[in-house]
């Protein structure tokens, strides 16, 4: 009886890590992404920025 109730609860313990090792993996790859995203827009926001400057002091020369 130990030994069908040990092997019970290994394998539920198994099951129990796998799950929540594939969330866990889930999340990392969603947070990777959003933070891609957060870079790449700050990368645009940067460079529009550079842009409209670069397009107002041209404007101040003429």
């Amino acid at each position: 009886m130990v030994k069908a109730a040990t092997y019970f609860a290994t394998t539920l313990g198994a099951f129990v890590l796998w799950q929540t090792q594939d969330k866990v993996h889930v999340w990392i790859a969603l947070h990777q992404d959003e933070k891609q995203n957060r870079l790449e827009r700050e990368e645009i926001r940067r460079v529009r920025e550079k842009l409209i400057q670069e397009a107002k002091e041209k404007e101040t020369l003429v």
